[in-house]
């Protein structure tokens, strides 16, 4: 599709306006000499004239074609081979909006969301159906992008609104409808053959299980804290989170609308979901079977040797929901960003200091707490989010403008944005505390803390000054290399990492002793044994001032984590002085910082 020569126009002469600030106004963009001045400049956004009067942003031109009527299609998959006592014959249902220029023949990429959340709910507070243009997401996507020639789909996973079969919980069953429906719509005659897909959380995990399947009309995914793997998501480092217990039962119990259709939503799947998480947290490294559940619920390792494609990773660095890990560490430790990134992947990435919300829902941003992403909140909204989408998906669904940056768009805790080349950056340096210059406080038995136990005691280290005359910008995933000795098989720690000055929170990392090489893979601890916890923290980005230290917090267990089945029989010890703290930072550096476009409600919203 030609470009509108209008917005053309539009943006020629915004950067003529702005040619006064070129010496700060530097270009992030290709060196392509004809590329230049087709898009506004990264660096010129906040100088430009948003639409800010909804809840969501918009691109910077509407585009000149309106949406035709909602039309629904049922497609049959033959399901007789992933389920063993379910349907052989499943439908997944599916709406989707044609643009406009659909009607003089001309053929549109499509962007759809895959959800489970079509319908989802008890009866008399249900969401709406896959007809109705679902609130926030859906009508992102259908008032941005379909006036530009997008057709926009809603898909409902098995088991869920008016798609049969089994309730298959990011299972191969579930993959394999969702795979289905991408080729469908890749195939039309209205279709140019190119299907992007677009959503958060669950919707993030569904487009995952799209590129895992491999479809080669699947060009782009753009999981907003999408799910990678099912495991990192319930455990970390052995440590359970709270819902681990209760997850496939949650869902399943809120996809039933109480009519004999249920029952074909009753396999094996179904039943071994129940089971998954109390026998994980209770068996630990004896229950090996679990292994073939949380395996084939895993889809950013199965999607890298698949599938071809790009990812444009969107997260909140203060997501709990859907912890960042997911991305920049993984399952089994990967660190999946830099993996795809390496493979060739054509991949961007947007951070900022928001918690399990879309880059512009600034009515969700004003929740957070300090230490938890109040302190960026003045430069957090993205009122730019969708021309930067849009951008995105001219390009690898249209071949229209120049090729994006594979850059990281990323936020310090401060609120200040910056681009690197990657996340973690890789041009980092290593700031190796002891903690045995770190002074103790809390209850301390000849140089060893007890963490957990009878009396669930804590363990508070406050380490010296990182740097007395300069600032200091942590960046990347802190390690913590813990000296210690077990009492039981099993035992935990939960470590929040602050500032020690302002008592600002920066962090957290958490492990089951079992699991102390990191990772998913348990190995039975004797009493006395002595190990080395290798803990990672959560992904940090974060300044700490001159004269500024670091303060540890260790307990039994921390926000949102169960607390270890063994409970008072395994307590364990820490050694400090043989326990060191690894700080990746880099450069204070101003030649890569941009403001975000702010409306007044947006930056004032504490």
């Amino acid at each position: 599709m030609e470009k509108n020569s209008t917005i053309h126009s539009l943006f020629c002469m915004l950067i003529v306006m702005m040619s006064s600030f070129a010496g700060c106004l530097d270009s992030f963009t290709s060196d392509d000499s004809d590329d230049s001045g087709f898009y506004p400049d990264l660096k010129q956004r906040h100088q430009l004239d948003w639409n800010m009067t909804n809840t969501h942003s918009r691109v910077l031109e509407d585009g000149p074609h309106y949406a035709l009527d909602v039309q629904e299609v049922f497609i049959e998959v033959d399901t007789s081979e992933v389920w063993e006592t379910g349907p052989s014959e499943s439908e997944i249902h599916l709406s989707y909006w044609l643009p406009s220029n659909t009607l003089d023949g001309e053929q549109v990429p499509v962007i759809a969301i895959v959800s489970p959340y079509y319908s989802y709910g008890q009866p008399t507070d249900e969401s709406s159906d896959t007809t109705v243009v679902s609130a926030g997401r859906g009508e992102f996507i259908f008032e941005n992008f379909v006036p530009h020639g997008y057709a926009f789909a809603q898909v409902a996973v098995f088991g869920t609104e008016l798609s049969t079969g089994c309730f298959d919980y990011r299972g191969n069953g579930e993959g394999l409808g969702i795979h289905h429906a991408v080729e469908w719509l890749g195939s039309q005659d209205w279709s140019n053959g190119h299907v992007g897909l677009y959503g958060k959380s669950y919707e993030g995990a569904t487009q995952w299980e799209a590129a895992a399947q491999g479809s080669e009309y699947l060009k782009t995914i753009v999981p907003i804290s999408g799910t990678t793997a099912l495991h990192p998501l319930l455990y970390k480092n052995g440590s359970a989170e709270a819902r681990s217990q209760v997850m496939h039962m949650a869902y399943f119990s809120s996809t039933v609308d109480y009519n004999p259709d249920d029952l074909d939503n009753i396999c094996p799947d179904i039943v071994e979901g129940f089971f998954a998480g109390p026998t994980t947290y209770g068996a630990g490294e004896f229950d090996p079977y679990m292994d073939n559940y949380y395996s084939e619920r895993s889809h950013i390792d199965k999607a890298f040797n698949n599938w071809e494609g790009s990812v444009y990773f969107v997260h909140g660095m203060q997501d709990w929901n859907v912890d960042p890990h997911q991305v920049f560490s993984g399952p089994d430790g990967t660190p999946w960003y830099h993996q795809y990134q390496d493979a060739g992947y054509d991949v961007r990435g947007m951070i900022g200091q928001w918690e399990h919300n879309y880059p512009d829902q600034w009515t969700k941003h004003n929740a957070q707490d300090s230490g938890y992403g109040a302190e960026a909140i003045h430069n957090m909204t993205r009122w730019d989010w969708a021309q930067d989408l849009f951008e995105w998906f001219e390009y690898y669904l249209k071949g229209v403008g120049p090729k994006p940056d594979m850059h990281v768009q990323v936020q310090r805790n401060d609120g200040q944005w910056r681009v690197e080349e990657t996340w973690p950056p890789e041009n980092v340096e290593n700031l190796v505390l002891s903690l045995g210059d770190c002074p103790f406080s809390g209850v301390f038995v000849s140089g060893l803390a007890v963490v957990g136990g009878a009396a669930q005691q804590s363990v508070t280290l406050d380490c010296p000054a990182l740097s007395e005359t300069d600032y200091v910008h942590i960046s990347g995933l802190v390690r913590l290399h813990l000296d210690t000795i077990a009492f039981f098989d099993g035992g935990q720690i939960f470590v929040e990492m602050q500032d020690s000055t302002n008592g600002i929170r920066l962090g957290h990392a958490t492990m089951d002793i079992r699991y102390h090489a990191g990772g998913s893979e348990p190995q039975t601890v004797l009493p006395n044994d002595r190990q080395i916890m290798r803990m990672e923290f959560q992904g940090i980005d974060a300044i700490i001032p001159p004269g500024n230290g670091i303060r540890l917090i260790m307990t039994e267990s921390g926000e949102d984590y169960l607390a270890p089945l063994c409970g008072n029989a395994c307590p364990v010890h820490v050694l400090p002085s043989s326990s060191t703290l690894t700080i990746p930072h880099i450069d204070v550096d101003s030649s890569n910082i941009f403001i975000s476009p702010q409306s007044e409600d947006a930056a004032n919203n504490l």
